[in-house]
């Protein structure tokens, strides 16, 4: 049987730590989607420098540009390609937002919020435009695949969620298969791609793609944790935001699999009339406690961090390697 490869959780300020080896690659990325977003039409750059300030932790593209150097690949392709990879994950949260009826992304107001709908829609098919205009100027035909294959999943994903929003009978199987398309993809082609830069063996891209895919899971399953255990101040989003919404997220799930019909009858209230008060949030949260339903999500977070610091065992060691292993954990330990 094999034994779970445990490390001690990486603090969220180590974050900068895990990335030095590739910071000035990250900056490079930065500058990189600056001067992609200029144009004649002074709203696109204008929006473009409103979504860079909002910040982020990058690590999609970070995935990709570490992977890389694992695969013994340093040269100015990663940090186009990670470009890539930053423009359809802006152009997709961009639309994702409008699709969920999010006010605030980060902190500050959604993209939509701020400049409405039908110019967020077109902004977003910009981005979308502008990662494949830039995928093509150096892009290998066996690259472009995989991030046509990665979008297309995304957007299964968005759409199967869609078709599953209210539904309070969604099951577990159900909600890793729109993890797995919305999320994990993008993470394990980040990693694959990174790998086939360096030109590695076809069972050691496998093992990158492995690596990021359940480096995906974990960091959406994270992401929908903080949801109902984080801060408005943290999250800059208000606290139970998905449930609000119609999403049932996998704590969620586990409680209506658990609890009785007073549970179910709860969060069917709050699904069907898009409203959490406080004091129907009291009663979520004193529930999912209860019936151990966030303690179960962060086991299986944890067991797909581990999965994807297992896929990492046939490297040698390296800066790169001991990167990307410390990774999964500061996702398990990130409080926003």
């Amino acid at each position: 049987m094999n034994r779970p490869i445990t490390t001690v959780p990486t603090p969220p300020s180590a974050l900068a730590q895990i990335f030095e080896p590739i910071r000035e690659d990250l900056e490079r990325v930065e500058a990189e989607f600056g001067r992609q977003v200029e144009s004649n039409v002074p709203l696109i750059p204008e929006i473009g420098r409103y979504i860079q300030r909002a910040g982020g932790k990058r690590v999609r593209p970070a995935v990709l540009l570490m992977a890389s150097r694992l695969a013994g690949y340093d040269g100015r392709l990663a940090v186009l390609f990670a470009s890539v990879i930053e423009f359809i994950h802006t152009a997709t949260l961009v639309h994702d937002d409008i699709i969920d009826g999010s006010v605030f992304r980060r902190g500050r107001l959604a993209v939509h919020s701020r400049w409405g709908s039908d110019v967020s829609v077109l902004l977003g098919d910009y981005l979308y435009i502008k990662s494949v205009d830039l995928a093509l100027s150096h892009g290998s035909l066996e690259v472009l695949r995989v991030l046509s294959d990665v979008t297309l999943r995304m957007i299964e994903g968005e759409l199967y969620q869609l078709s599953k929003n209210g539904d309070v009978h969604i099951n577990e199987d159900e909600h890793f298969d729109i993890i797995r398309r919305k999320t994990a993809c993008l993470f394990g082609g980040c990693a694959q791609i990174g790998g086939m830069l360096g030109g590695i063996r076809q069972e050691e891209q496998v093992a990158l793609r492995e690596y990021g895919f359940n480096l995906g899971v974990t960091f959406q399953l994270v992401d929908d944790l903080l949801d109902l255990t984080g801060s408005e101040a943290t999250l800059g989003k208000p606290v139970g935001s998905d449930l609000r919404e119609g999403k049932l997220t996998l704590p969620i799930i586990y409680l209506l699999q658990r609890a009785d019909g007073s549970a179910s009858d709860l969060i069917e209230t709050v699904v069907r009339e898009r409203s959490l008060t406080p004091e129907r949030w009291r009663k979520v949260f004193a529930l999912l406690v209860e019936h151990r339903a966030l303690d179960y999500a962060q086991v299986k977070a944890a067991e797909h961090a581990d999965r994807a610091k297992r896929h990492l065992a046939s490297f040698p060691p390296s800066p790169a390697r001991d990167a990307l292993m410390a990774l999964p954990d500061f996702v398990l330990s990130r409080d926003r």
